[in-house]
C-alpha cells in the first residue's frame, strides 16, 4: 500500500454552479442542469439538442497571468485552481508557503484550446481578418498549466495531459505519484473542458453520441437505461491541491480528505470502443494502490455517458469487481453534463462532496435490471452516512482508462 496523501483544496466551475457552495446546493437539489441549445451551422445544419453550460460564468472577467486573451476554458481552469488554492493556502499570509521549486501543475484536457481555435477559423475564413499574434498562445495544448504555473509561480513542472475523457483523472492521478515519489511536495492538478462551439458540437453529433433533447431535461442523458441513447455535451473545470500528510501540518492547513489510491491502464484494443478487460485492470490497480478492498468502497461516481456500448462495459466492470454485493452508484453526467477531458476531477469532486454531505446523487431515471447496477435515481438523493471511501471512473477513447480512490480523513 502506498502512502495517502492530503487535499488541502477543492475548486470547481461546473453547470451546477461556480464553486463549492454551489455545487453542494445542487447535489442536495440534485438539481439538473442540462437545457435545450440550438447550433447553427451557416448552409450547412441546424439542430438543437440538449447541453449543460456553465451560464453563470464570464471568461471575460479573469485576466491572463501570461498577459495574453485567455481561451474560455483556460478561464475555468483558474477559476477552479484559484478556489482550490484559497482553501489550501497557496498565497495566503496564513500559511507558510511552499517552495516554488517543489510546486507543479498536472493539468488535463481532451481538446484544449477548442473554443479560441473555432473564433480564430471564424475570423479568418468568415470575417477575412488576420488573427492575433497570440493565437497560439491562446490555444495551444498546455495554456492552461503554463497559465496556472505562471499564476502560483510553479517551478517544479507543469504538464499538460490530453488523454480524452480520461485527461483529468489522469493529471490527478500523476499528481499522486509525483507528491508520493517526491518528486513534488504540492500539487495543482484537474482538469477542464469548454467545447460547446458549433464546429465541435457538430463532430460529436456526427459520432450519433449525443442524446436527442426529451421533453423533460432530467432525462436526456441516461446512464445504465435499457433506452440510453447518449449525453448531453457540458462544460466545466475541476481542481485540487494534493500534498504530502507532512507537508500539509508543516503549512499549517487542514485536509480536506485524502487521496488514497490511483490506477491507470489501456485497452490498446480499439480506438473509440470501451472494454471492461482494461476497466477491470484500473479500478483493482487503484484498490490495490490504497490498499484497500472492493468491499471497503461505500459509492462508485461511474464514468456512466449513456452511451449503449459505454455503459454496457461499464456495467461488466462493475459486475465483476463489485460483485454480488454490489455498491451504490452515481452517474453524475445525467446531472452536469459530459465535460470529457474536465469530467473526471469534476466527477472526483462530485464523489468527495457526496461523502461529506451523505446524499448520493441520483439519475432521473432506473437502470436497465440485466445490468445489475445499484445505479441511485429518482428525483432526489440517496441518504448514505458512515461512507469512507469513494470511487470515481474515468474512461476515455483511445483505452485509456483511469480510477480515482478518495477517503476520508482519520
Amino acid at each position: 500500500m502506498s502512502v495517502p496523501v492530503a487535499i488541502t483544496g477543492l475548486g470547481i466551475v461546473s453547470p451546477l454552479g461556480i464553486g463549492l457552495p454551489a455545487l453542494d446546493d445542487a447535489l442536495r437539489a440534485n438539481r439538473c442542469a442540462i437545457a435545450p441549445r440550438e447550433v447553427v451551422i451557416d448552409g450547412v445544419e441546424r439542430f438543437t439538442l440538449g447541453m449543460a453550460a456553465c451560464e453563470g460564468f464570464d471568461d471575460r472577467r479573469l485576466r491572463a497571468p501570461s498577459g495574453v486573451t485567455l481561451d474560455r476554458g483556460t478561464a475555468m481552469a483558474l477559476a477552479a485552481a484559484f478556489e482550490a488554492a484559497e482553501q489550501a493556502g497557496l498565497g495566503s499570509s496564513a500559511a507558510q508557503q511552499p517552495a516554488p521549486e517543489r510546486l507543479g501543475v498536472f493539468w488535463g484536457s481532451g481538446m484544449a484550446g477548442a473554443s479560441s481555435f473555432d473564433q480564430s477559423t471564424e475570423q479568418l475564413y468568415a470575417r477575412k481578418r488576420r488573427l492575433r499574434p497570440t493565437s497560439v498562445l491562446t490555444t495551444m495544448p498546455n495554456a492552461a498549466p503554463a497559465e496556472l504555473a505562471l499564476a502560483f509561480g510553479a517551478r517544479a513542472t507543469s504538464i499538460g495531459y490530453a488523454c480524452a475523457c480520461a485527461s483529468s483523472a489522469v493529471a490527478i492521478g500523476e499528481a499522486l505519484r509525483a507528491v508520493r515519489g517526491g518528486w513534488v511536495d504540492v500539487a495543482v492538478a484537474g482538469g477542464h473542458e469548454a467545447l460547446l462551439t458549433p464546429a465541435v458540437i457538430a463532430s460529436w453529433n456526427a459520432m450519433r453520441v449525443l442524446a436527442p433533447l426529451d421533453a423533460d431535461a432530467a432525462h436526456t442523458c441516461r446512464p445504465f437505461a435499457a433506452d440510453r441513447a447518449g449525453f448531453a455535451m457540458g462544460e466545466g473545470a475541476g481542481a485540487v491541491v494534493i500534498e504530502s500528510l507532512a507537508s500539509a501540518e508543516r503549512r499549517g492547513v487542514a485536509a480536506r480528505a485524502l487521496l488514497a489510491g490511483y490506477g491507470s491502464s489501456c485497452d490498446a484494443v480499439h480506438i473509440s470502443t470501451p472494454q471492461s478487460e482494461g476497466q477491470i485492470r484500473a479500478v483493482r490497480a487503484a484498490l490495490a494502490d490504497a490498499g484497500l478492498a472492493a468491499s471497503d468502497i461505500g459509492h462508485v461516481n461511474a464514468h456512466g455517458t449513456g452511451t449503449v456500448a459505454g455503459d454496457a462495459a461499464e456495467a461488466a466492470t462493475l459486475a465483476e469487481v463489485f460483485g454480488q454485493r454490489g455498491v451504490p452508484v452515481s452517474a453524475t453526467k445525467t446531472l452536469h453534463g459530459h465535460i470529457m477531458g474536465g469530467g473526471g476531477a469534476i466527477e472526483l469532486l462530485c464523489a468527495l462532496r457526496a461523502m461529506d454531505l451523505g446524499r448520493l446523487p441520483a439519475s432521473a431515471t432506473a437502470p436497465d435490471a440485466a445490468f445489475g447496477v445499484d445505479l441511485v435515481h429518482g428525483l432526489a438523493p440517496r441518504a448514505a452516512s458512515g461512507i469512507r471511501h469513494v470511487m470515481s471512473n474515468a474512461f476515455a477513447f483511445g483505452g485509456t482508462n483511469a480510477v480515482l480512490i478518495a477517503s476520508r480523513v482519520g
